[in-house]
């Protein structure tokens, strides 16, 4: 008989929406008599990742708990599960934040240490998040809450998005020297992409007017725009206009000191080829 992946204890279904998919996932296998080997030949991945999967130490893509609704004929439940996973999986502050930024239409970012959400690659973001040392359930939760996001720049109107980054974005090394050539490799092939500007301010710049954090602006069709101002324990959502307009200026300054678009995906390119 096959070995199965029992890597990780079996969560508590009542912890969070995606140790309750696991346990569903489970007991919905069990049901059927499948064992997991079983399961995952029949929708097409690893025995250890649906191990991972019933344990709530990885988030299944989406078109993967489509396949466990073919498989274990259950009639569209993890499909319609899976959103809930991916939303619980953002911070209760950030929520709000992320419901915006689906419906801009440009998107403005400025990052101070490093490349910004929407151009993470996944092994970028999870070492970022690992920092903090959180529990593995939580991280992969975060993980794939970040993925989804990108999702925005992939859609058939996607918004406009200028990214500003302090050179130390592209310096620090995060993950290790493969995981940042990777990740550089992301931000260069965005700069080809027409809807995204990249800039670099570069490291001689000494002074500038947003050396005190983060912060991202979402412009829509109709209403007024958004600032979201990042900062260590949650960021801030704000729309009062003098906030608004003191962020665009921050913002029109950056731009001018920052290296052209071209400039900066060549020291980038540096960057990467130091690597």
């Amino acid at each position: 008989m096959a070995a199965e992946f029992d890597l990780e204890p079996f969560s508590d279904p009542k912890a969070s929406t995606l140790a309750f998919f696991g346990a569903e996932l489970r007991l919905r296998r069990e049901g059927a008599g499948l064992s997991q080997t079983q399961l995952a030949k029949r929708v097409h991945c690893a025995p250890s990742l649906v191990s991972k999967i019933e344990s709530a130490v990885r988030v299944p893509k989406e078109d993967l708990a489509e396949a466990f609704d073919g498989a274990l004929g259950a009639d569209g439940f993890f499909a319609r599960l899976w959103p809930v996973v991916i939303r619980n999986a953002f911070p209760a502050w950030f929520r709000p934040y992320v419901a915006l930024e689906e419906q801009a239409v440009a998107i403005r970012a400025f990052e101070l240490q490093f490349a910004p959400g929407l151009l993470q690659t996944e092994e970028y973001a999870r070492a970022l998040f690992a920092g903090a040392r959180p529990d593995r359930p939580k991280l992969e939760e975060l993980v794939a809450a970040r993925m989804h996001r990108q999702h925005i720049l992939d859609r058939d109107d996607p918004p406009q998005f200028w990214v500003v980054m302090d050179e130390t974005a592209i310096r620090r090394n995060v993950g290790g020297p493969a995981v940042m050539h990777a990740q550089l490799a992301r931000l260069l092939e965005a700069t080809e992409i027409p809807r995204i500007v990249m800039q670099v301010v570069p490291a001689n710049v000494c002074s500038h007017p947003a050396l005190t954090g983060a912060f991202w602006t979402l412009s829509f069709d109709e209403g007024p725009d958004v600032v979201y101002l990042d900062s260590y324990y949650e960021g801030q959502l704000r729309a009062e206009p003098e906030v608004v307009t003191a962020v665009h200026r921050a913002y029109d300054l950056l731009r001018a000191i920052a290296l052209p678009p071209e400039a900066s995906a060549d020291l980038i390119a540096s960057v990467m080829k130091d690597l």
